[in-house]
């Protein structure tokens, strides 16, 4: 007797050595960053368009430092947080420069993500945005999360053959650590109940005293209770539920072929010493 059926399901866990090699790319470093003023914002409107202050959104990461500094030769400038309704301001006591002369500057350390407006208090038409990120460490591992829904499939390849008088339950798995339940029922019964059990290596084998008929074939089912080290549940990761099943039925038996080769060999004996030779 031999049976043989493989089920698969999806698990869930994070590639680490992928994320942490496409992290410098995915995510620039702003540890620092200098914002000036552009010449003659003061006097002019004309900058408003395209921004009067330089770069007119800045990104930083937080706890980076932000460095402002008047390049306007014509005229004194702040950098105030806060919005401007019109020409109404609205200061958040964030950050203020106060007044700044011509290469003048002011630093402030970035503390709290998401962004941060700010605008000139004595020409209100000037205004910017800085832009603050977490640290690129902190977002490596908010992508890591993410990449913990990467699918990848656990597979369990069940087999069974004559061993003893009963039947041996082999398992095959793709992957090491699998924490399992294994049932084995026939006529409605359990005959066999593994639970909690850990596969350290690639395989398993479990015996069960009783064998498969065509009438009452076993059925095994073996569910998945998460991948680890057996003891540390909370680290575990997924699949969690049933795994795999396989129906066991003989095919042919060990009695019947010990029967056959001994009718063989016993039908080669007779031919053996019933042989006519020819006389000449």
């Amino acid at each position: 007797m031999k049976t043989k059926a493989i089920s698969s399901i999806f698990v869930l866990f994070a590639i680490a050595a992928g994320i942490a090699s496409m992290a410098p790319a995915a995510f620039a470093d702003h540890p620092e960053v200098a914002i000036t003023t552009v010449e003659e914002s003061g006097f002019s409107q004309g900058c408003v368009e395209s921004g009067c202050y330089t770069p007119v959104s800045a990104t930083v990461e937080v706890g980076g430092v932000v460095t402002m500094t008047n390049t306007d030769t014509t005229g004194v400038h702040t950098f105030t947080s806060g919005t401007v309704d019109g020409f109404t301001p609205s200061p958040d006591a964030v950050f203020d420069s106060g007044v700044l002369m011509s290469g003048d500057s002011f630093t402030w350390t970035a503390e709290t993500e998401g962004e941060q407006p700010y605008y000139c208090m004595l020409h209100t038409w000037m205004t910017g945005t800085i832009v603050v990120q977490a640290h690129a460490a902190e977002e490596v591992a908010e992508e890591a999360e993410v990449m913990m829904t990467e699918e990848v499939e656990l597979m369990v390849m069940i087999s069974d053959s004559q061993v003893m008088g009963g039947t041996q339950i082999d398992l095959e798995f793709n992957t090491l650590h699998v924490n399992y339940d294994l049932t084995a029922t026939q006529n409605g019964e359990i005959i066999f109940e593994g639970k909690g059990q850990h596969a350290m290596e690639l395989s398993a084998t479990h015996q069960i005293d009783a064998v498969g008929s065509d009438e009452n074939p076993i059925d095994v089912e073996v569910i998945s209770l998460g991948i680890g080290a057996p003891g540390a549940e909370d680290t575990w990761t997924g699949p969690v539920g049933s795994v795999a099943t396989a129906q066991v039925v003989p095919e042919f038996g060990t009695i019947a072929m010990m029967v056959l080769a001994v009718a063989i060999i016993s039908i080669v004996a007779v031919t053996a010493k019933s042989r006519v030779v020819p006389r000449f």
